[in-house]
């Protein structure tokens, strides 16, 4: 089995792993899924969990005040 790449998320980034989106928020793996959760962003790719970052980012502006 190959390790996971890690990069840099651009622009262009559209799916993220749950430790990214932990420090891209930055909160607590609870939190950060809660907020992913809530954003309706899970993309379940057989046992991988990631996360759409646009829908979340959305979401973000949504509920700010």
């Amino acid at each position: 089995m190959y390790a996971t790449k890690q990069s840099k998320i651009t622009n262009n980034t559209v799916t993220i792993d749950t430790k990214t989106l932990t420090e891209v928020l930055h909160c607590g793996r609870v939190t950060a899924v809660k907020i992913g959760t809530d954003a309706e962003a899970k993309v379940q790719v057989g046992k991988r969990v990631l996360w759409n970052l646009p829908k979340i980012q959305k979401y973000i502006d949504v509920i700010s005040l």
